[in-house]
């Protein structure tokens, strides 16, 4: 084992056998340690498979349950949780009180995504198939609440609401926009970014800072054109946004 890729294709040949617990890959010295459970014929007999020289150098008990690389990434979808579950329940809460869509829909996605944090968590550790069928779900989780979106957006523009409170929507988007950008930072500080569930969160929290500036420039619209139907175009777009994104996740899990 000498380069990333062949770390890549080790770490595929072992994906599905539920009894290792953690790989902590040493490159540079050409060293793999395995944490499992039970027997190791078949570990060993998969990493043979691939002819690259493998043998094993030692067995030895331990204790340990708790790996840094499964810490961090819980620290950090634990802060990105918080942060969106906090702006889901400003937004919701200012979306009604305000009549806007925009804010309503951003704040729908904005729990979306801290469902999708929370599934994100529960794969901490696990395989790569139980990560991808988590962005699968996701994906799902997403596409359904843009639908219902759409149904809210048409029933509004059909019926009689009341114009959108513009301030609301600039300021409380202005401060979302911010926990997003947070959000997209701690992610991209990730050392499993590249890994399918990582991959999901970051296309989600990508499509919120394009939302937020949408619903920004849609508060001013409201407020120069006196009419609910850039309110009511913005949320579109939000649902539209949030279909794409969760297309692209579902690439991610195949």
């Amino acid at each position: 084992m000498d380069c990333p890729s062949e770390e890549n294709l080790i770490r595929m040949k072992l994906d599905g056998i539920s009894s290792i617990a953690n790989l902590d890959f040493d490159i540079p010295n050409r060293k793999l340690t395995v944490f499992y459970s039970g027997k190791i014929n078949q570990i060993e007999k998969s990493i043979n498979e691939l002819n690259l020289g493998g043998h094993k150098i030692a067995t030895t008990q331990t204790n340990q349950t708790e790996f840094e690389e499964n810490t961090n990434q819980k620290k950090l979808l634990w802060a990105v949780l918080a942060i969106n579950l906090a702006f889901f329940i400003i937004e919701i809460t200012t979306g009604i009180i305000s009549k806007s869509m925009g804010l309503v829909a951003d704040s729908l996605d904005m729990l979306a995504d801290s469902i999708v944090y929370g599934i994100s968590l529960l794969a901490v550790g696990g395989t790569i198939i139980k990560k991808k069928r988590i962005a699968k779900i996701a994906g799902y989780f997403q596409i359904t609440l843009a639908l219902i979106g759409f149904l809210e957006v048409l029933r509004r523009y059909f019926g009689s609401e009341k114009l959108p409170n513009f301030s609301t929507m600039i300021i409380v988007s202005i401060f979302a926009l911010i926990a997003n950008g947070i959000c997209l930072y701690i992610l991209q500080k990730s050392k499993s970014k590249d890994e399918a569930h990582i991959k999901a969160s970051m296309i989600f929290t990508s499509n919120d800072v394009i939302i937020n500036v949408g619903v920004i420039i849609a508060g001013i619209l409201v407020k120069c054109l006196g009419s609910n139907k850039p309110d009511l175009i913005i949320g579109t777009v939000v649902f539209v946004l949030v279909i794409q994104g969760a297309t692209r996740i579902l690439k991610l899990s195949k």
